[in-house]
């Protein structure tokens, strides 16, 4: 408990003053503020699974003694705040405080010194009937010299479901004192905020403000928080999502919603560049897939925001793989299923990126012909269905299926066009992409996924523990047929990538193996394997090829990275390895130099969320048409500051693709365990 900023500063040691049992039933709620009055105690508030409110008395060395109890929900206790010292009636300073609870109700309970402590016994007689005053009145405590009667000032019922969080508008500063504003924000389960105060005339509180997400997936609020003016206030929900609302009214409260920042809220388990680099979409444990883009804006600064959400899923995601080449935006997911789902980009999606991306030079021009307009979800949230575009309306039609008499659906999306970052009720229902495709043949869960650079193959593997499921199937883009079904591995394939050139396909594995592919070019060429090889003592997770070569990393368990090249069409061959990493290697991703084809940047991340850079160049000789490798080196360019690196395991690492005419710096993107997704600017490397 401090009395605000400090000017010196220094370490700060913190040790325990008093520890207080109130039984066996855990305590969720607590709340301390200053009695009123000449005192110098303090009172703390305690409230959680027993449905009583403990009040007890401290001193400022940390002595507590327990005062009372106030009795009256009948629901777990989950939030409690202390007033400031506050005037009513002409009384004494009164002291209120605010509890909310799993029983739908807020109650308001006002403390206020007696001017002596000659009459401080018990307020209930046993010979007295029960009147409404038995009700209201509480018990008295002392504190010092001075008494204090509690009572029930308030009983607020509004919510619908359990109010999780209650909170004091913030003083503000009159003259030399704070002044404490009658108005409380509580934030419950039914997806609501409301504002409460008091009647000018009658003194009885009222709702007088109710925001809320109207959003199917929206499964309520945890808690609420005033912002220090008191013109806005924010909510964070189930799902990890801020929800903002500030009032833009000047004679009469206008709450209007805000802008906020997004993400994931579950391990981040894969990430991918569009082709031409305008945006970042992420997959998640949660549930989700996110595009996220820098919305350029008048000013210099481009903010990075997320702009739409394609897939909201009833099973964690694990892979993801952009489709290469032209045409429309898609890609490919797979999650805890045994089905990989392929997504189109949307027209309302397209014309949102056009004013996201504004000017960028990396943009291509919108395909307008495209006449799937949104997408709306299955009641189960598995497959999404496209949304019409049609020549005759300006809304957008019911689905066109036979499952659009909203027996198996939620009421329909709204598709739209957004001049500004969405926020998160538009993001998790109005910007779904529609499912094109599902990709059938695995016999698990799928695991990793990417596909080649010209946009006509794409990888796939599976959970496994045997060969016959850790087969990887090759599927043709467009038909989606199966075109390959490729046996070397035993255990689970954890990353797939075709060289950029697209001749060969690796794989790596838990079985600590990597497996060398050629891949025919022509629907008649056969897809076969041509090198196997052990490479590393524990599991490979991680792997990425030179972007001007035939060389390639592995990153391993064991805390080693391996460079390796295929020598000719049938062998392959270690080069070097990197000095051992202080842990495991699980994320690798190799950019090039555009000054020298045989240089580059390899990014390694690791287990406990470090990103490294690594600055490599192999040396060739030439021998006939090709070249061979000849000497290689592998040198630290940058370890980067922990402070601005994940705090868990490194899933996954993507450098952008640079531009024509861009500037030197380029940008790597990462996610991981930690449930973020980061984007770095490596500049003149």
């Amino acid at each position: 408990m401090g009395n605000g900023p400090q000017e010196k500063r220094g370490d700060c040691k913190i040790s325990c003053l008093e520890s207080l049992s109130v039984g066996s039933k855990p305590m969720v709620a607590l709340s301390l503020a200053d009695l009123p009055g000449e005192s110098g105690h303090v009172i703390l508030a305690m409230g959680g699974l027993d449905q009583k409110i403990h009040i007890y008395l401290g001193d400022r060395k940390g002595n507590f003694i327990r005062a009372c109890e106030l009795k009256g929900h009948t629901d777990w206790i989950r939030s409690l705040d202390f007033s400031l010292p506050v005037c009513l009636d002409s009384e004494n300073e009164s002291l209120l405080l605010a509890s909310s609870s799993q029983d739908r109700s807020i109650r308001i309970w006002k403390m206020v010194m007696r001017l002596s402590s000659s009459n401080s016994q018990v307020p209930y007689k046993k010979d007295v009937g029960i009147d409404l005053t038995s009700y209201i009145e509480g018990p008295l405590f002392l504190a010092g010299s001075a008494s204090y009667q509690v009572s029930l000032e308030s009983l607020l019922v509004g919510h619908e479901d359990w109010v999780y969080s209650v909170e004091w508008q913030p003083p503000f500063i009159n003259g030399s004192k704070a002044h404490q504003p009658m108005g409380i924000l509580s934030a419950s389960m039914d997806k609501t905020m409301m504002i409460w105060r008091p009647e000018k005339n009658t003194g009885i509180w009222v709702n007088v403000v109710t925001v809320g997400e109207l959003s199917h997936s929206a499964l309520g609020f945890y808690g609420g928080h005033w912002a220090p003016d008191g013109e806005s206030i924010l909510a964070h929900g189930y799902g990890g999502s801020f929800h903002l609302w500030r009032n833009t009214g000047m004679d009469c409260e206008n709450w209007q919603p805000q802008k906020v920042p997004s993400g994931h809220f579950a391990s981040v388990s894969d990430i991918a560049w569009a082709r031409n680099g305008e945006y970042l979409l992420s997959v998640s444990h949660d549930q989700t897939t996110r595009v996220f883009a820098p919305w350029h804006s008048e000013g210099d600064r481009t903010p990075w925001h997320e702009i739409a959400r394609p897939q909201v899923h009833g099973h964690d995601i694990n892979c993801v793989a952009i489709i290469q080449g032209t045409g429309n935006h898609r890609f490919v997911s797979g999650a805890d299923e045994k089905v990989a789902r392929v997504f189109e980009a949307s027209l309302s999606f397209l014309k949102t990126l056009k004013h996201a991306v504004q000017k960028s030079i990396c943009f291509e021009d919108i395909n307008e012909d495209v006449q799937i307009l949104g997408a709306n979800m299955s009641a189960l949230g598995l497959s999404q269905k496209p949304i019409y575009v049609h020549a005759n309306t300006d809304t957008p039609s019911r689905l066109q299926s036979d499952a659009s008499d909203s027996l198996e659906t939620v009421p329909d999306a709204v598709p739209t066009v957004f001049t500004e970052p969405p926020v998160e009720e538009q993001l998790s229902w109005h910007t779904l992409w529609p499912e094109s495709h599902k990709l059938y043949g695995h016999g698990n869960e799928l695991f990793s996924l990417c596909c080649d650079h010209e946009g006509k193959l794409v990888a796939s593997s599976c959970k496994a523990q045997s060969a016959t499921v850790a087969e990887i199937w090759l599927w043709q883009v467009g038909s989606w047929k199966p075109v390959g079904r490729l046996q070397s591995h035993n255990l689970t394939v954890t990353q797939l990538e075709f060289s950029h050139d697209d001749a060969f396909l690796l794989s790596v594995s838990r079985d600590r193996h990597f497996s060398i592919f050629s891949i025919g070019k022509s629907r008649e060429a056969s897809h076969h394997l041509i090198a196997k090889q052990e490479a590393h003592k524990r599991i490979i997770w991680a792997c990425a090829w030179n972007p001007f070569g035939h060389e390639f990393a592995t990153g391993s368990r064991d805390k080693t990275v391996k460079i390796w090249a295929v020598d000719g069409s049938s062998s392959v061959k270690q080069l070097s390895i990197l000095p051992q990493f202080h842990d495991s290697v699980t994320a690798l991703a190799w950019v090039g130099h555009e000054r020298s084809i045989n240089s580059g940047i390899l990014a390694v991340g690791m287990d406990d969320g470090l990103i490294e850079l690594w600055s490599v160049c192999a040396g060739r000789t030439a021998t006939g048409h090709d070249s061979e490798p000849s000497a290689f080196s592998a040198v630290l360019s940058i370890r980067f500051d922990p402070v601005l690196c994940h705090v868990s395991t490194v899933l996954r690492l993507a450098w952008r693709e640079r531009c024509a005419g861009d500037s030197r710096a380029t940008e790597l993107a990462s996610c991981g365990a930690d449930q973020s997704v980061r984007v770095f600017k490596v500049c003149d490397f």
